[in-house]
């Protein structure tokens, strides 16, 4: 059974491995023992600490094959992007120019430089291991993260929001950050990318242009980079516009992917899923497949089973998933179907 955690110290190795593995322009998952060490030390007090309103916490969750004790995936929520350090994004939106005396209206789109998007919800780090590309695991380790927010809502912003990896080649050449972010550093992109993991944003944010940047100008390679999706990021994606996520004019300040958003309580596994109690079955009559949690902190698990639910009723529950839900007969769970 493979079942959602918090990340523990322990798991420092195997993280590392993930990290060489994930796809290039997830930054928040560096490939620097140091920089995972500090980073699962920053979650483990997140999940510690006594919450009353959304602050810098940062929650890491490995999702756990318990059969081989092996990991094969993780995911991040932030709980306030930009908190400590400037969120950077790039806004894409048109500047209109005007000629009374020839009549003549024209409006440009043009990239901006912004700081929009912070004090939101960051959904981010999300990696899943390929054999479970496209099956319900991956809904497990992204929405998952959503029940959390639905279990412990005072620690969340009102909004949340989620950058998907733009395009690149399989070289790692990104044409979007050729045209753009290279002029500026005299880095490749892959380097770029993985500057900012191991250090922050904000030093390469603060040497990029501060006006405005017209997209006609930029070659058509490059125009056709803005709001483009990675193949590999598109389940991701996929996953999360179905929650009720929409792209809006932000895009990704390097590789120029797209940025979605979504008020915190429209998102479906947030607003539609119901709590109810266990009961201790020895066999289900199972009629539905389910993502199902515990509303606990430090202790939260998820699981992705077979169930038979029926509203206002008990949800029978195997021991085996009991064990890996950390709960008994009585204890109440959240769950939404998949």
């Amino acid at each position: 059974m493979l079942v959602l955690r918090p990340v523990e110290l322990t798991d420092l190795p195997q993280l590392q491995q993930l990290a060489r593995d994930s796809l290039v322009g997830v930054t928040s998952l560096p490939d620097d023992t140091e920089r995972l060490r500090l980073r699962i030390l920053d979650s483990c007090a997140s999940f510690e600490k006594n919450v009353e309103a959304h602050g810098p916490e940062n929650y890491f969750f490995v999702l756990e094959d318990l059969t081989v004790k092996r990991l094969v995936g993780c995911s991040e929520l932030l709980a306030t992007a930009g908190f400590n350090e400037p969120f950077y994004s790039l806004r894409n939106r048109h500047f209109t120019s005007a000629s009374r005396e020839l009549n003549i209206e024209h409006g440009v789109p043009a990239l901006s430089l912004c700081q929009d998007l912070n004090g939101h919800t960051l959904l981010r780090g999300f990696h899943i291991d390929s054999s479970l590309v496209r099956t319900a695991f991956s809904e497990l380790l992204s929405r998952a993260r959503l029940l959390f927010i639905a279990a412990h809502p005072q620690r969340f912003a009102g909004a949340v929001i989620t950058e998907i990896v733009g395009y690149s080649s399989s070289e790692g050449q990104s044409p979007f950050w050729d045209a753009v972010g290279k002029h500026f550093f005299d880095l490749p992109y892959t380097e770029a990318e993985r500057l900012c993991g191991l250090e922050t944003r904000t030093f390469l944010a603060e040497l990029m242009p501060q006006y405005p940047i017209y997209v006609p100008m930029l070659p058509q390679a490059a125009q056709d980079c803005i709001g483009r999706i990675h193949p590999d990021g598109q389940e991701a994606f996929d996953i999360l516009e179905r929650e009720g996520f929409e792209t809006n004019s932000y895009i990704d300040l390097f590789d120029g992917g797209p940025t979605l958003y979504a008020r915190t309580s429209n998102v479906l596994s947030i607003a539609q899923s119901q709590t109810c109690t266990v009961q201790l079955r020895s066999s289900i009559d199972a009629r539905g497949r389910y993502l199902v949690s515990n509303d606990a902190l430090e202790g939260y698990r998820a699981i992705v089973v077979e169930l038979d639910v029926s509203t206002g009723q008990p949800v029978g529950l195997s021991a085996e998933m009991c064990q890996a839900l950390n709960v008994t007969d009585g204890s109440p769970i959240r769950l939404i179907a998949l």
